[in-house]
């Protein structure tokens, strides 16, 4: 349609279009924009969410790092 509208009004070069270079760089930060926004959709605290996330993780590396070596509640049966 725009084009349409172009030919209709003349040439329609009253505008610069940027260079792909800088609209792809553009196109990036948006979509880095949209996915930090929707990480933190719903929640009060998207920060502190990630923070609590990450030490949740940190202790189960620990817990297994703990287990790994010692006794093991494996039972062995031979028939």
């Amino acid at each position: 349609m725009g084009s349409c509208l172009s030919a209709c009004f003349g040439g329609g070069n009253d505008y610069d279009q940027p260079s792909p270079e800088t609209r792809r760089r553009q196109q990036a930060e948006a979509a880095e924009r949209r996915m930090k926004d929707n990480e933190g959709r719903g929640l009060k605290d998207p920060e502190g969410y990630k923070q609590k996330q990450k030490r949740k993780e940190e202790i189960e590396k620990q817990a297994e790092r703990n287990q790994g070596y010692g006794d093991t509640n494996l039972k062995w049966n031979v028939s």
